[in-house]
């Protein structure tokens, strides 16, 4: 058994290379062999957001706090918020991050395959962020 108590990780602040805005990322628990499980508490400040990405075993979201946006590729932009459970399939195109006036925070969990748990793209433009594009 390992307990890792609260606080006592510390956070990171999310690459401007694979963020828009302010983002507060913290590991929650990395995968040790032979699981490929891993979690990461994100908080997003308002209008912060993830550029598009996918992941090859896909990756789900638990949305903690305040009030969110998700989109996958092709599809609308969603509104998210505390309770909801958002999927993203293997390798779909997505993005998620805060309202334009609200911080939001969720908890990912995403495995890795052959050494691989992310593939970062190009970010998201405001159009798109707004449902506009």
């Amino acid at each position: 058994m390992d307990i890792r108590r609260s606080g006592t990780t510390a956070s990171t602040t999310g690459s401007p290379e694979y963020f828009t805005g302010q983002a507060r990322l913290e590991t929650l628990f990395e995968a040790a062999a032979p699981a490929r499980a891993a979690g990461v508490r994100v908080t997003f400040e308002p209008g912060a957001r993830t550029a598009w990405h996918t992941h090859p075993l896909g990756q789900t979201l638990l949305v903690t706090a305040g009030s969110g946006r998700a989109q996958r590729w092709g599809g609308p932009v969603e509104a998210i918020r505390p309770g909801d459970v958002v999927r993203f399939g293997p390798g779909e195109k997505h993005w998620h991050g805060a309202a334009p006036d609200a911080r939001m925070t969720h908890i990912a969990i995403h495995e890795g395959l052959d050494g691989r748990v992310v593939e970062w793209l190009e970010p998201v433009s405001e159009q798109q962020y707004h449902g506009s594009a």
